[in-house]
């Protein structure tokens, strides 16, 4: 069910109504529904949220992610806005997924982002679990050639290369979408050794998935994965990023559903997340297993946010090609 974004979502402190350059991001957002987007000479980034953890629960994940669209709102809300005058943000609201219809909410969420692209704006969505990729993805596609080269990037601590057949979840969507189309490749960052069956490494080799592990993601190898990055974004049409926030060590991120001890620092994913978005290919981004219920004096929350945030700037920089 699609929905509009509450304006209690986006309030926060002021320091001035007058002077802009003293804004934050609460006095500048504007709310607008899908069907009122419009074509703008601005260079625009659209947020749109995905209220559903239901992907989490069929995963036997611990609940919780579908509260992550409005703290993630919350939390960017007091951030100093500090875009150009032709930059606009606009956050076209939610789709809610209802009576435990995920494959309808994907549907809906899909048809939100195809929208988006087509009008020409960058688009960021909020998750919810990890499930909300493939309604990202389904909106991707839909904006694109059917021969369109789709380069998957994820930033993640798991493959999510689990079986389908009885039903999809969070754990499924990479699995779905390279078994679904011929045009689309997979490389994920920041595998965990202990996060996978020795399964979900030999269905990444069947399918032949990128992967760098964690613990391979060090400082020395760092420019290294950039190249390869680089070089792997280069040969594609249109350059898809996902987060999981579980990637994260669960000393900065521990309101998610599977935390990780060995996860990567901030800076880290800071500087793969810059690097992508910076992409002339690249025009969306997911951020996803934000759980406000399991998260501690708000870090999780406000960690996303920062990342959203930067997304943000380089997406507007760049504005694609």
């Amino acid at each position: 069910m699609y929905t509009l974004t509450d304006q209690k979502q986006w309030k926060g402190r002021i320091d001035s109504t007058t002077n802009t350059s003293s804004f934050r991001l609460h006095q500048q957002v504007k709310r607008l529904a899908i069907n009122d987007v419009s074509a703008s000479d601005k260079k625009r980034a659209a947020l749109v949220g995905f209220i559903c953890d239901e992907g989490v629960r069929r995963n036997q994940g611990r609940l919780g992610a579908a509260n992550g669209p409005n703290a993630l709102r919350e939390g960017l809300a007091s951030l100093p806005w500090t875009f150009e005058d032709d930059q606009q943000i606009i956050d076209v609201g939610n789709i809610v997924c209802l009576n435990h219809d995920l494959e309808e909410a994907q549907r809906e969420l899909g048809e939100i982002v195809g929208t988006v692209l087509q009008k020409k704006c960058q688009c960021i969505v909020l998750g919810g679990g990890h499930e909300t990729l493939y309604g990202h993805y389904l909106g991707v596609r839909s904006a694109l050639s059917k021969d369109a080269k789709i380069g998957i990037i994820n930033i993640d601590a798991h493959f999510d290369l689990r079986p389908y057949d009885e039903q999809p979840s969070s754990g499924t969507m990479f699995r779905q979408i390279l078994e679904q189309d011929p045009y689309a490749d997979y490389f994920v960052v920041g595998i965990q050794r202990y996060g996978n069956t020795r399964e979900l490494f030999e269905k990444a080799d069947e399918l032949q998935v990128k992967y760098v592990f964690e613990d391979h993601m060090t400082v020395a190898n760092q420019q290294q994965l950039l190249d390869e990055l680089q070089h792997y974004m280069d040969q594609h049409d249109y350059v898809l990023l996902t987060l999981c926030m579980d990637v994260l060590n669960a000393a900065f991120a521990p309101g998610v559903s599977a935390p990780s001890p060995f996860g990567l620092d901030p800076s880290t994913v800071r500087t793969i997340l810059q690097k992508v978005t910076a992409h002339p290919h690249t025009h969306s981004f997911d951020v996803c297993e934000v759980n406000p219920l399991l998260d501690e004096n708000g870090r999780t929350v406000k960690l996303g946010a920062y990342f959203v945030y930067e997304a943000l700037n380089n997406l507007l920089r760049g504005q694609g090609s």
